[in-house]
């Protein structure tokens, strides 16, 4: 099943540290929204507000430091999904990058705001200089079907790798793209 076209409310940006900061909320919504719909996405059930918060806030530091990016897309100014590109890896790896995080709100979803934010964070890995992707994703969700059909290698499955929110464990499939 394809998404149905984006509208054209939806914009999405690269947000620098001071940014990230004013849209906190916003972000820790959609990510809290994401964990509570069943998505293992590094957090456990339950998963507060202000837990989400602290996450996007470490990610501001890290954004400061250059060590990560991260791109919000915005629905007539409100956050409705997120994605993350990890630049800081070994010294043996500097063309490389990995995503993390995609996230879309619930209410948001079967729009194409995840294949958006995928354009936008390849684009601005290939303006750092990086010319390979990796990351992972559970096994059999919508997200693997996504990237796939974006044109991303799958490697293999590796069973058991990560919990659900709810304590579940799930299979997380791995994926690489060359830019």
């Amino acid at each position: 099943m394809r998404p149905v076209a984006t509208t054209t409310q939806v914009e999405v940006r690269r947000l620098g540290a001071d940014e990230i900061g004013a849209h906190l909320d916003g972000l820790a919504d959609v990510l809290a929204d994401c964990v509570a719909g069943g998505a293992s996405v590094s957090f456990m059930a339950p998963f507060p507000h202000d837990e989400a918060r602290a996450f996007f806030e470490a990610t501001a530091a890290e954004v400061e430091r250059g060590r990560r990016l991260l791109l919000a897309a915005f629905d007539d100014g409100r956050v409705v999904g997120t994605v993350q590109v990890i630049l800081a890896l070994p010294p043996n790896q500097p063309h490389r990058g990995e995503i993390a995080k995609l996230l879309v709100h619930g209410s948001a979803r079967r729009r194409g705001i995840a294949q958006l934010l995928m354009a936008h964070a390849e684009a601005e890995a290939r303006a750092e200089g990086k010319t390979l992707l990796v990351l992972d994703t559970v096994t059999g969700d919508a997200a693997e079907r996504l990237y796939a059909r974006l044109g991303w290698t799958r490697v293999g499955v590796i069973p058991g790798y990560a919990l659900y929110p709810d304590g579940r464990p799930c299979d997380t499939t791995v994926f690489w793209k060359e830019l």
